[in-house]
């Protein structure tokens, strides 16, 4: 039987074995990756896949049964029984709600046009660097999501996102550089922007210089400020303000970062945009830190009924087979004025870095990362590509010390964040 047949006969097979309440999740995705290899077109691939998660009360016992493919409404039932018998009784939280399709987001694109992308991007790079190999990932992906639950909400809606993916590797003797960069939209990917990126890192790494030491301003690519988001998206996280965890879990109405900082989330805006969460709740524009103050955190329905806020629409699954949690799907770092040019001419004596390895924050804020791809900066000019160099320091510090957020933002994964520049930063690298 196919999902759409199973769903509702799923919620009254529930109904009549006596469940309390009843939810159902349906995930569908497609999706043609065209992938390069050493500047030439290697695969085309088509991969589809489909799941069902039910979700029900018996007893005030909650269980979870999914899955893949087509689904024997009976089976999922009887399985999601035998889980509740093990489950702790809780309350049930389901979103009420009618039965709404919403409007279908991006529009689908053929392997042709991909494949076109694809080699106009490597045909960009190479007419610079005949000797360079390429390496790229194009795609065009297509998800359905429906949620059905026992109070009559009944959502759904498709989502199609163009992914590219560009890698440049440049050998020069014993030294290897490898150069990469990529967006997510919805309609139209532009190659040969990707491409210029690409171009310019090259450009800046054609000589390699010693690298500095000591505490030093840092500027982080827009590519590579996720390290810092990253943390602060833990932060704001309501099961962890109820788990003691975050740093900020009292903080409320007060300063937590530089003045510089706005973040809030945009439902509406990006290819990472979406209607509704994984338990049914509409999305909506929230404004998480204001100036530096913070305002809010997220939540699901489950957490914002512990601390007393209620859901902000942030409940997601991070698997078909995995209960609602709080999560950030559309974060927004709010721009500053000085493009990314102004940013390198401010800097006397610092580094930028592109690309790291490693060493991600996590709630503490520590951390230590190496550079992939970084370059040293002297009176506001790049004097060359840097290697062998970390850099280690502590989020929550970095984010008081922010110095100026550029105007150069863009999609990194789910965030769009400019770059930014931080000091109290301690950089280490060997001569």
């Amino acid at each position: 039987m196919t999902n759409d047949q199973s769903a509702e006969q799923l919620l009254e097979l529930a109904a009549k074995a006596g469940a309390q309440a009843a939810e159902v999740f349906q995930s569908r995705s497609q999706s043609r990756p065209v992938f390069f290899e050493a500047n030439r077109l290697k695969q085309l691939e088509s991969i589809e896949s489909e799941g069902t998660g039910l979700r029900l009360w018996l007893n005030d016992r909650p269980g979870l049964a999914v899955a893949y493919g087509p689904v024997e409404p009976q089976a999922l039932i009887d399985r999601a029984i035998a889980l509740s018998e093990l489950g702790v009784p809780e309350s049930i939280e389901l979103s009420t709600g009618t039965q709404t399709s919403y409007p279908d987001l991006g529009e689908s694109v053929e392997v042709e046009q991909l494949i076109i992308w694809g080699k106009d991007a490597i045909a960009t790079i190479r007419e610079a660097y005949p000797e360079i190999l390429c390496m790229a990932e194009w795609d065009c992906e297509v998800e359905s999501t429906r949620l059905l639950n026992s109070l009559g909400l009944d959502y759904s809606y498709q989502d199609t996102t163009l992914s590219g993916y560009l890698g440049a590797e440049w050998v020069r003797g014993d030294d290897f550089l490898n150069v990469s960069d990529g967006e997510t939209q919805r309609g139209k990917l532009n190659p040969i922007d990707i491409a210029q990126r690409i171009l310019q890192r090259l450009h800046w790494a054609k000589e390699n210089v010693a690298s500095p030491s000591g505490k030093l301003p840092v500027l982080f690519t827009a590519k590579a400020a996720d390290l810092l988001w990253g943390t602060v998206s833990a932060a704001l996280n309501g099961k962890l303000v109820l788990e003691g965890a975050s740093p900020w879990s009292d903080r409320l109405g007060e300063q937590v970062t530089s003045t510089l900082l706005t973040l809030s989330q945009e439902p509406d805006i990006g290819p990472y945009s979406c209607p509704f969460d994984d338990e049914g709740t509409s999305t909506r524009p929230i404004v998480f830190i204001q100036k530096g103050v913070l305002q809010l955190f997220y939540t699901d329905r489950t957490t914002g009924k512990t601390l007393g806020s209620g859901t902000t629409g942030n409940g997601f699954r991070p698997g078909l087979g995995s209960y609602p949690t709080p999560g950030l799907f559309n974060e927004l770092i709010k721009p500053g004025d000085k493009n990314f040019a102004e940013l390198i001419a401010q800097l006397d004596n610092g580094i930028i870095v592109d690309q790291m390895l490693g060493g991600t924050a996590g709630i503490s804020g520590e951390f230590s990362i190496n550079v992939e791809l970084g370059y040293l900066v002297k009176n506001g000019q790049i004097v060359g590509r840097i290697k062998d160099t970390m850099v280690a320091g502590n989020v929550y510090t970095a984010i008081k010390n922010l110095v100026e957020l550029g105007s150069d933002a863009e999609w990194n994964g789910s965030c769009y964040t400019p770059s930014v520049i931080v000091e109290g930063l301690s950089v280490t690298g060997k001569c």
